[in-house]
């Protein structure tokens, strides 16, 4: 376990954790109904005023940038003289959960690509703050925030690193906007999360920074007990009937009898099926009778700042002995038999479950504890290698399995990604018509994980729970958002597309492999400012510590065009 020494938020409620606490305790709420520019609908979100981002803006950062130093300064100054520790030595690690990073800034002809690729951009904050090793950016949708925290905690388990910086932070843009609106899952009014009312989601706008020690300090109230992501292998958009995935992440991060939490605090984004799903895995995982709350009738849902927000604030409610309400909230509207906080009330037990899900079929679940007893022993890393037992390489110049060429391109000229692969899929696949409707990223990653997995003769179905899919990249979705962007960049042609809005999501690559071979374990998509091998292998390795990943379908996989992308994946195991 690890523990937890500084946090921060700043939300268009204001600075600080314990100020944004207060503000919600009080029942205030930052949402409010806008027109923004280029969106044919209005929308009620939580967006930061043009006197606050002028207040946080930092020289030569972008507003998203800006936004994530502000944050993260903020929890350093308030960690206690005699705890501080230098940024500047090998042992600290910046994870950055996000979905989009600077997507605000996107155009057509990008001439500033480089402010586009949230490695760089978590590069370029890193140096601001003065941080020398390499940033992970973790991009897994909605759960990217959570999944920020229980990467950085493995990794100080795996004794990696001594300290962790994870902020999770998204703004919200014409592009995010109008994605959402195309999937019919925005709300005109305030969202009511559970309630049997509820007409869809709002948006909004935040940073939060939680700063994790490997070491215990005087001031270190919170451990981190436990924490996993697990898929749904459903569908790339819609939730598990059964949250079978959520239910599986809630399985594994429960690390003390239910009678010992003083909460869940779900996703609750008031979405029908989202709610619906959220609700049967909670009943499933015998916390039926333990309060339940959402906090994104506050705030909206902050995309990949919502797992750090939410368990921030769901630590200092804890601290204040009290279960905060879910605003919105009067009349149960899902099936599954939980407790729905209506008012605030008090509570004298000291942990809490954080639940989130989102697009690729991802979910993650954490226990934080204030009792050190509650919490569960890690996995044991051990001293064993990574052994890889079958790859695959697919470039311009052909594809490679296990060192033998399966396709050559027999042109001088390098070979067109999308003909290669489909010739591919024709020739070696073509049982999965899904194939046709997935954009160039997850057509390349789907195919070499097909390669791979035709390779196992030792029955990979029978332990599909236990096959975690860990990809890495540096161009994140770009080529989908460019063809997304083009969509809606002419108001008198403005036709934004749901089934293409989805693919600018780097980890759907990651769902869609999943729901081919129903892999429950986790799915997680990774970005990095370059090739570091040596940093993939730490989080390949930090990711065996969940107890339940015996292999992975890991590598790196990147596509920025038709004759610029590469796939070199892997089938590994721990000996």
């Amino acid at each position: 376990m690890v523990y937890k020494i500084a946090d921060n938020i700043v939300s268009p409620l204001g600075e600080g954790s314990r100020h944004n606490y207060q503000q919600i305790k009080a029942g205030k709420s930052a949402l409010a109904s806008y027109t923004p520019d280029g969106l044919q609908e209005g929308v009620f979100a939580s967006l930061f005023s043009r006197e606050q981002l002028c207040n946080f803006s930092e020289e030569n950062l972008t507003k998203f940038e800006s936004l994530v130093v502000r944050s993260v300064k903020g929890a350093l100054e308030s960690i206690v003289p005699a705890e501080k520790f230098d940024l500047s030595a090998g042992d600290v690690l910046f994870v950055l959960g996000t979905t989009k990073a600077n997507v605000d800034l996107l155009s057509p002809d990008c001439k500033e690509g480089h402010i586009l690729y949230p490695g760089e951009c978590a590069k370029k904050i890193s140096s601001h703050l003065g941080i020398t090793t390499s940033p992970i950016v973790v991009c897994n949708a909605c759960i990217s925030g959570l999944s920020s925290i229980v990467l950085a905690a493995k990794m100080l388990e795996a004794s990696f690193y001594k300290y962790a910086v994870v902020c999770g932070a998204d703004v919200l843009s014409k592009f995010i906007l109008s994605g959402f609106q195309s999937l019919k899952t925005l709300s005109e009014e305030e969202c009511r999360p559970f309630d049997l009312e509820r007409y869809g989601m709002n948006l909004g706008e935040a940073a939060a920074t939680i700063i994790l020690s490997a070491e215990k300090k005087e001031s270190s109230k919170w451990w981190i007990c436990g924490g996993t992501v697990r898929n749904d292998a459903y569908n790339i958009t819609a939730p598990s009937k059964d949250g079978e995935g959520a239910y599986l992440a809630l399985k594994e991060a429960l690390a003390s009898s239910s009678e010992e939490l003083a909460l869940v605090n779900a996703h609750g984004t008031a979405t029908m099926f989202m709610d619906q799903m959220e609700s049967v895995a909670l009943e499933r995982a015998g916390l039926g009778k333990v309060p339940v709350n959402s906090l994104k009738g506050y705030f909206g849902h902050t995309l990949g700042a919502a797992g750090v927000l939410e368990t921030v604030l769901t630590m200092q409610s804890v601290d204040d002995s009290t279960v905060l309400k879910t605003r919105g909230f009067e009349e149960l509207g899902v099936s599954g038999k939980i407790e729905i906080c209506k008012e605030n009330r008090e509570t004298d037990k000291k942990s809490f479950i954080k639940l989130v899900s989102g697009f690729g079929g991802a979910n993650a679940a954490l226990f934080a504890s204030c009792s050190n007893d509650k919490c569960n022993a890690a996995g044991e890393l051990g001293g064993g290698e990574l052994v890889i037992k079958h790859s695959v390489h697919i470039s311009t110049e052909g594809v490679v399995v296990d060192g033998k060429n399966i396709f050559s391109n027999p042109d001088e000229k390098p070979a067109g990604c999308k003909e290669m692969l489909t010739q591919i899929y024709k020739s070696r696949i073509g049982d999965y018509p899904q194939y046709y409707k997935m954009d160039m990223l997850s057509r390349l990653g789907f195919i070499a994980s097909e390669l791979l997995l035709k390779e196992e003769s030792d029955g990979y179905a029978e332990s599909a729970d236990e096959t975690a899919v860990i990809l890495f990249n540096h161009s994140s979705s770009l080529a989908t958002d460019l063809h997304y962007l083009g969509t809606i960049s002419d108001k008198d042609n403005f036709f934004p597309s749901p089934a293409l809005f989805v693919y600018t999501l780097p980890n759907i690559v990651t769902g869609e492999i999943a729901i081919r071979n129903k892999f429950n374990g986790e799915t997680s998509f990774y970005i990095l400012n370059n090739r570091d091998e040596e940093l993939m292998q730490q989080v390949q390795r930090a990711s065996f510590l969940d107890r339940q990943t015996k292999r992975m379908i890991t590598g790196w996989l990147d596509y920025t065009g038709e004759t610029e992308f590469v796939a070199d994946l892997h089938i590994v195991e721990k000996k």
